[in-house]
């Protein structure tokens, strides 16, 4: 079992920047390929960037070169950088964990609400 915990949203103007933080526990928490989505209101959920354990990372085409997922395996931690935020950005965002080896081990966060607007 994975308990996933979302951090660091807020309001925040356009151009403006946030960290958000996902703390994890659990174990065998850095073979899991963890992952941010995001869900504006009336629409669906989308994902935004991923991680491997190994470090490698995807990116919605949207966030390429604004956005930055990185992970501290000591920590138990996934981060999610982003800058020159927009108002189409506004959304929850939501921290997730997949095994990537083991077919339904997904786990979700509760989520944590950005707002971008001036």
């Amino acid at each position: 079992q994975v308990q996933l915990v979302e951090s660091g949203g807020g309001l925040v103007r356009p151009g403006g920047s946030l960290r958000l933080s996902c703390a994890a526990s659990g174990s065998m928490l850095s073979i899991y390929t963890m992952g941010w989505y995001r869900q504006a209101p009336g629409k669906q959920r989308e994902l935004v960037a991923t991680i491997t354990s190994g470090g490698s990372t995807t990116y919605k085409d949207s966030v390429k070169g604004r956005f930055t997922i990185s992970r501290d395996n000591a920590k138990n931690t996934v981060y999610l950088q982003m800058n020159s935020l927009k108002p189409e950005d506004t959304a929850v965002y939501y921290c997730n964990a997949d095994h990537p080896y083991v077919g339904g081990m997904n786990y979700w966060g509760k989520g944590t609400l950005v707002t971008v607007s001036s």
